[in-house]
């Protein structure tokens, strides 16, 4: 006896089949994290700063190493630097007739805006090249994994004595900057430009503030801050073994560099809003 068979209608829809695998990661989203996680060790650092045991050993250590390497390159950039300034915008100024702003005009672009970046770059070009290769030697030599066992906490041991000592080195460099760029510029005013020192000095008043001098300074601390939270999140994240310690120290560097321009645009660009230039 054979078994009943089933009649043959149409054909079936077809399955859709499975996708080949899953789908890749949504495009910026690796720097969306990374930069998700710099935010949170820039908290933690903050966070950490008023919890005792403060590492004053090291702070002395790191901010002593930091100034050493940084003052000198500061003066000498900061001369040419300083000179370049003066010379464009008195022949700038010259052109319209109002050379006796040219002092007031150089000040103000020396301490607004080239003295916080100047100070920003070195140290984030010297010393903080020298914080990423030093935590990410370590690292990869698991020290901050035995730390950890022991219950110390790499972040407030290592990170804030290094990171405030790159804010306090900031914050004092750049007034040491400022004062050289203006001696630099009025020394190249008055003598390759036949200014007048009177009319440069007096310019000051005319068009330069408190409010002016007082956001550099906080630029100088914030463009500190910034360099060495990032120095210290790339060091503390190597890739790829003793390779990646210079691999980590080059993204640093360079990582810093582009953030500083952006929150310097930002920086000035509120600071321009809330307080009003100075009348004539």
């Amino acid at each position: 006896m054979t078994a009943p068979t089933t009649p043959r209608g149409p054909n079936p829809p077809p399955v859709p089949s499975a996708p080949a695998g899953p789908r890749g990661p949504l495009p910026g989203l690796g720097v969306l994290r990374e930069t998700g996680r710099m935010f949170i060790l820039g908290l933690s650092v903050l966070r950490l700063i008023f919890k005792r045991p403060f590492q004053w050993r090291e702070f002395i250590e790191q901010f002593w190493f930091i100034a050493s390497v940084t003052i000198l390159p500061a003066m000498l950039v900061t001369i040419p630097f300083g000179a370049v300034i003066a010379l464009q915008v008195g022949s700038l100024i010259e052109q319209f007739g109002a050379q006796s702003f040219t002092g007031g005009a150089s000040v103000l672009v020396i301490i607004q805006q080239a003295s916080p970046l100047l100070v920003s770059l070195l140290i984030s070009g010297v010393a903080g090249a020298a914080i990423c290769a030093d935590l990410a030697s370590r690292t990869i030599r698991e020290e901050l994994d035995a730390m950890r066992v022991m219950g110390v906490s790499p972040i407030q041991r290592l990170v804030v004595p290094r990171v405030l000592a790159v804010v306090l080195v900031a914050l004092l460099l750049n007034g040491l900057v400022s004062v050289v760029g203006t001696l630099g510029g009025y020394f190249f005013n008055v003598i390759m430009q036949n200014g007048s020192p009177g009319a440069y000095v007096a310019s000051f008043s005319a068009l330069a503030q408190l409010p002016d001098l007082y956001v550099g300074e906080f630029k100088a601390m914030v463009f500190g801050f910034i360099a060495g939270v990032v120095a210290a999140y790339r060091g503390l994240n190597p890739k790829g073994g003793p390779k990646g310690v210079g691999d980590v120290v080059n993204q640093s560097v360079v990582f810093t560099f582009l953030i500083l321009f952006f929150v310097n645009m930002i920086l000035t660009g509120i600071y321009l809003q809330l307080v009003p230039p100075k009348g004539l």
